[in-house]
Parts: structure tokens; C-alpha cells; sequence
């Protein structure tokens, strides 16, 4: 059987509340990772963490249209309008839980910034930079927003992706400031030297996440191809 990776949901709006996942982090995961998914709601009452991590053989925390609330990293509240604390509680609580059970968990933009948090990291915020600011754009002219970043050279990504450098999409307003504990960067951005990568292998299975999202466009991309296929080698494991 095709080994089982959870994808956590977010919590949106559309009329009334619902659960929410794009279905270009899907379609990789099966077609490239060859893994069977299964959609983790972003409610905190709904899920027994301990008992999921017992089933899933890996976790992916998706990229979202939220940002991690403040309080989590730095202790104290800000104002944002762009917030989705249940996916906080949720990502956070199965992700160690994950990690603690040896199973492979992997972050994309946002995941990546929960898992950080988790490891004891702090984010930046309004990194504006790296984010499309211009009103009124089509979402896909968001992701035409990009930039170089540097892999580290004996990193995990420099060898799956035989690559030093590589050009990424930037889409996110946070970004990481302090890299949690005993997390290796595994690339920077170019220009201002932001950590866009990590990996860490707290267990017997690894951590890998990036800033950038390699599931857009993964057709005509080999790196993200590449980090797909990595993916299904560590939940195969």
C-alpha cells in the first residue's frame, strides 16, 4: 500500500466556516511522492493528535493565506486581520507529536514557519521584500514574484536537487528571524541573506521545510520535482 502523509487544512470563510486545502499541494504528493493523502481539519477539538500520529507515516503543513500569531514566538500579541490560531494549535501539537512517533514531517511556507516555532524559533514579520504588495493582482501574478536563493553546499537540498542555486517563488509576509534549536539552514535568500530553508532529523526520521512553494508549477520545475520525490523516499523509509 502507498504510505499515508496528512495535509493540514486551514480555516476559511466562504459563506459559512469550512476547511480549506489547494489542491496543487495535493496532486504532487500523489503523482510525485507516491502517497496516498488524507486532510487534517484545522480544529482543535476534532483530533486526538496522539492517536493521528500513530497512523499517518508523515505530516505536510501547507502554505496558507495566514499568518502565525505572535504570541506563539514572541509572547505577546499584535494586531492582524490575518490569523488562523486553531491551525496554530493544530499544526503545532501533531507536528511534535509526529516528530516524537519518527515520522517525517515537511513544511512549505507557512508550515515552514510553524516549524520553527515549534522548535523554539522566532519569526519576522511584513517582510515586504518578499510579498507582491500591488492591489487588485490575479493570484497566479503573485507567484511571479521570485528571487535566487543560495543552497547550503553540503545540505540535504544541495544533494537532492544537485543544485547551489536556485530561483524561487516568494509569496509570504513572514519569514524566519532566530532559527529554532537544532535546526540547520539549508538556504538563504541572495539579497538579504533570509533563511528559506531548513532541515533537522530530531529522531529517526527527517524534518525539511521550505520558504518558497515548490508545488506551483512542479510540472517545469525539477528542484521541486526533486523535493517531491524526497518526500516520498522518507515516508517510504
Amino acid at each position: 500500500m502507498s504510505p499515508l502523509i496528512g495535509v493540514l487544512c486551514c480555516n476559511e470563510v466562504v459563506d459559512r466556516p469550512i476547511q480549506s486545502v489547494a489542491t496543487r499541494f495535493i496532486r504532487p504528493l500523489a503523482e510525485i511522492s507516491g502517497a496516498t493523502v488524507v486532510l487534517v481539519p484545522a480544529v482543535a477539538d476534532a483530533f486526538d493528535a496522539g492517536a493521528l500520529a500513530g497512523r499517518l507515516d508523515g505530516l505536510l503543513l501547507t502554505g496558507s493565506r495566514s499568518n502565525v500569531a505572535a504570541h506563539r514566538y514572541a509572547g505577546t500579541d499584535v494586531a492582524e486581520d490575518r490569523l488562523d490560531e486553531e491551525r496554530d494549535e493544530v499544526a503545532i501539537a501533531l507536528a511534535g507529536r509526529m516528530i516524537d512517533a519518527g515520522r517525517p514531517v515537511f513544511g512549505i511556507c507557512r508550515g515552514l514557519q510553524e516549524l520553527n516555532v515549534l522548535f523554539g524559533g522566532t519569526l519576522s514579520r511584513d517582510l515586504a521584500a518578499h510579498h507582491r504588495v500591488e492591489d487588485d493582482l490575479p493570484f497566479e501574478a503573485l507567484f511571479e514574484h521570485d528571487h535566487d536563493v543560495e543552497l547550503s553546499p553540503d545540505g540535504l537540498l544541495a544533494e537532492i536537487t544537485g543544485r547551489q542555486r536556485i530561483r524561487v517563488n516568494s509569496v509570504h509576509h513572514q519569514g524566519i528571524d532566530r532559527l529554532g534549536h537544532g535546526l540547520v539552514a539549508e538556504a538563504h535568500a541572495a539579497d538579504d541573506g533570509l533563511v528559506e530553508a531548513f532541515s533537522a532529523r530530531p529522531g529517526k526520521a527527517p524534518v525539511l521545510a521550505v520558504q518558497w512553494h515548490p508545488e506551483w508549477d512542479v510540472a517545469h520545475r525539477p528542484e521541486s520535482r526533486a523535493f517531491f520525490r524526497y518526500v516520498g523516499e522518507a515516508l517510504a523509509a
